[in-house]
């Protein structure tokens, strides 16, 4: 079958080693399925895949992706829930500590079909596309959990986003203005501000920029670039939730100023599949979508993988099987 893998890491130069041409067939283990993949969305994690972060060269060749909406093989139209949890686990799947993602431990999703627990399958409303759904399972789960599940924010209050074009941030744009929340943004670009605006973001900025008042709280997924700049957004007592550092790690140099004001930093990792359904309900509930930058076929993956490499993005890169 078609599908885009990698079979050695390559730290410093990941699209290099970007494979896309003919795999095995899944496996499929005992209570679990598979899925013919219709579409299949593109994340930072499957960058770091390629340069080997979280997945040793042991494990490859190693298809891509975590994130997937298909057809399941009794004919029914679904979404995937990227977070495997191991056998036996109950309660919240992030919280378990030998959770996997799909392309970490078991072959991921971007080819023509994919093996998959069950219980991972949640019904695709016919409202949405299958590139739709497929943008659900990771940014947009993210998103929700960080802002909805984790930030202890209420509508009517001020949020930052850093960075205004990836996945997560137009995601948080879309939720957190359906939901009546004040949506600020930052961008190294006009074109991204621009952008984000026309979203719903009610003021964009500059990445660093002095902002003309402090927020109630600031998704942060940037990490090492805009920490500093994260942390001195905030009114005494706000919060940042962080899920992700796609610049790298380096939080101690504000630590004064988080127990100085009283700051609450939260982590915050993917979403179980109940917040999931929530999501979906809410997208088929509300009319809001996720915004997709462009719509590639999956032989043209290396494309796709690019534009997220250099930063060309204005939401999510999906690719149609």
């Amino acid at each position: 079958m078609l599908a885009a893998f990698v079979s050695r890491p390559a730290p410093d130069d990941p699209l290099s080693v970007l494979e896309v041409g003919e795999r095995p067939d899944p496996e499929v283990p005992e209570g679990w399925t598979t899925v013919q993949v219709k579409a299949a969305s593109l994340n930072h994690h499957d960058l770091f895949s390629l340069q080997g972060v979280g997945l040793p060269p042991e494990r490859m060749p190693m298809i891509l992706g975590t994130d997937a909406a298909g057809i399941d093989a009794d004919g029914n139209e679904v979404v995937v829930h990227s977070v495997v949890a191991s056998p036996g686990w109950t309660g919240d799947e992030t919280l378990d500590p030998k959770r996997s993602l799909f392309s970490e431990l078991h072959q991921g999703t971007m080819a023509e079909h994919v093996a998959v627990p069950k219980r991972n399958l949640l019904p695709k409303p016919a409202e949405l596309s299958f590139a739709e759904a497929a943008c659900l399972p990771t940014a947009w789960l993210t998103a929700y959990r960080m802002l909805f599940v984790k930030s202890g924010l209420r509508p009517g209050q001020t949020v930052l986003v850093q960075g205004a074009s990836g996945g997560v941030a137009t995601a948080l744009v879309a939720l957190g203005r359906a939901a009546g929340f004040r949506m600020w943004v930052t961008g190294r670009s006009e074109e991204k501000r621009k952008a984000a605006l026309q979203l719903g973001a009610e003021q964009a900025f500059e990445t660093g920029a002095r902002l003309p008042a402090r927020v109630d709280g600031v998704m942060e997924t940037v990490g090492k670039a805009t920490w500093a700049h994260s942390i001195k957004s905030l009114k005494p007592g706000g919060v940042v939730v962080t899920s992700g550092a796609t610049t790298g790690y380096d939080p101690g140099a504000e630590l004064n100023r988080v127990f100085f004001t009283q700051l609450s930093v939260i982590g915050s990792t993917m979403g179980t599949r109940q917040e999931l359904e929530s999501l979906v309900e809410m997208c088929r509930l509300t009319g809001i979508r996720p915004q997709i930058d462009v719509e590639l076929p999956l032989t043209q993956a290396r494309d796709g993988f690019a534009r997220m490499h250099e930063g060309r993005t204005a939401g999510k890169i999906v690719f149609t099987i």
